[in-house]
């Protein structure tokens, strides 16, 4: 029975190989979590010239192998995911946002981590009202399977009327795990009390202290010589009272402190002074909520983005574009931010504003592509897994349908959103 049964496969082989084929391999089984994207120019971040018929690997999460396609091995049971005439580059990171919904519930923040990602935006800083929701929803992102946008926290902003005051709430930031110590030195063109330098060195010095980074909202240049004099570690808005000097071009310089412009946070000022040309934006309505677009064109909303404050906003945004322009140009690293969260301040989209308004002060679709990945991750000080597309760190990325270099306009054919590898749902 046995001779007989060998005998039957054999005959089967040799009529295979007498017919002139050869036997079929066996098919290769698909290695979970084992991707490779192939075929679509891929932009790494790094300001390096754009890979023509790219290949993506990516195992488990994290980015295994990328480059052209004659120089890189597609693993042969790996899930071929065909992106020819696409472009890929990482996935933004707002060194500068917000996510303190309300309610603030961890179903909520993740509910505003998957807005942010929906848009392309894979990292949000969120510089000021997080509570331990957020730092539980931020403790569970360092998985192979996270597809919402990663979040870090600063929690309470810092405030004090003196040195101890301050200081105590430093220590509770401290306490509590936040990832960042915030602080504001604006008066709010001059209808609030600003923070004193008495108060904000001590609030610095602390924080160093206790191991954390500093972050600071702030208006006039005068205050931000000052903060970096003190020691401040991210320059959280632009200043837009003057033209930034020599002076504050050293302090940067020296300090390696990033500069984040949030040049979108002037826009919301005054944008809705009448009905926006976004709310008309396919790419904006795909996530937009209808009562939003009802509530901001109201005659009453209206009104108040004709403001004093907001017209001033509005002029100052000029000056806050030439300042980015002249710290470009001084080689001071840029951190895209956009100050989005609260009322009217869209995230997600709000991004795309800010790549197109650091193009229109100047930077090239290269630099600000770079600012809002491989610098800002380098800003924030989690460049060693995110921010470029190299080997070993996150797979967080964008499938774009046009390429952004010749259009920063293009970040707008958003066609698929991948964290550490996933597909995040609602593309």
């Amino acid at each position: 029975m046995h001779v007989s049964r060998f005998a039957v496969l054999l005959g089967l082989v040799v009529m295979a190989v007498g017919c002139g084929g050869e036997p079929e391999a066996p098919p290769v089984e698909i290695t979970p979590g084992l991707q490779a994207f192939v075929g679509a120019r891929i932009i790494d971040g790094t300001g390096d010239a754009p890979v023509e018929d790219g290949v993506l690997v990516v195992r488990d999460g994290r980015i295994e192998a990328v480059g052209a396609r004659d120089a890189v091995d597609i693993p042969p049971d790996a899930e071929q995911i065909d992106v020819t005439g696409r472009t890929i580059i990482p996935g933004l990171i707002n060194a500068h946002g917000h996510v303190n919904p309300s309610p603030y519930t961890e179903e909520q923040v993740e509910s505003q981590l998957a807005l942010y990602a929906r848009y392309g935006v894979t990292t949000v800083f969120s510089l000021g009202g997080d509570g331990p929701e957020g730092m539980a929803v931020r403790d569970r992102q360092d998985t192979p399977d996270l597809d919402r946008a990663r979040l870090f926290v600063a929690g309470p902003v810092v405030t004090g009327d003196t040195p101890e005051e301050a200081v105590e709430r430093v220590n509770a930031v401290a306490d509590s795990g936040f990832d960042i110590v915030k602080i504001r030195v604006d008066d709010n063109l001059g209808t609030s009390t600003k923070m004193t330098p008495e108060v904000y060195q001590a609030v610095i010095e602390t924080a160093h202290q206790r191991g954390l980074r500093l972050a600071a909202h702030l208006y006039y240049l005068e205050d931000a010589t000052g903060l970096l004099e003190a020691g401040a570690d991210l320059i959280a808005h632009s200043v837009r009272d003057a033209e930034v000097d020599d002076e504050l071009i050293t302090l940067l310089r020296d300090s390696g402190v990033c500069y984040c412009p949030t040049l979108m946070r002037e826009v919301s000022t005054f944008v809705y002074e009448s009905r926006p040309d976004f709310f008309d934006d396919p790419f904006f309505l795909r996530d937009a909520d209808p009562a939003d677009i009802e509530a901001f064109s109201a005659p009453a909303f209206q009104e108040r983005s004709r403001s004093r404050s907001a017209q001033t906003y509005k002029a100052q945004l000029e000056v806050a574009k030439r300042n980015l322009k002249t710290l470009s140009d001084a080689g001071i690293p840029i951190a895209m931010g956009t100050d989005t969260g609260p009322t009217a301040r869209f995230q997600g989209y709000f991004e795309h504003g800010e790549l197109a308004l650091m193009v229109e002060a100047g930077l090239t679709p290269m630099q600000a592509i770079v600012a809002s990945t491989s610098d800002a991750a380098r800003c924030m000080e989690v460049d060693t897994d995110l921010g470029s597309l190299e080997t070993g760190k996150w797979a967080d990325f964008l499938v774009l349908g046009a390429n952004p270099l010749d259009d920063i306009a293009n970040t707008h054919s958003l066609e698929t959103v991948y964290i550490a590898g996933n597909q995040v749902p609602g593309v």
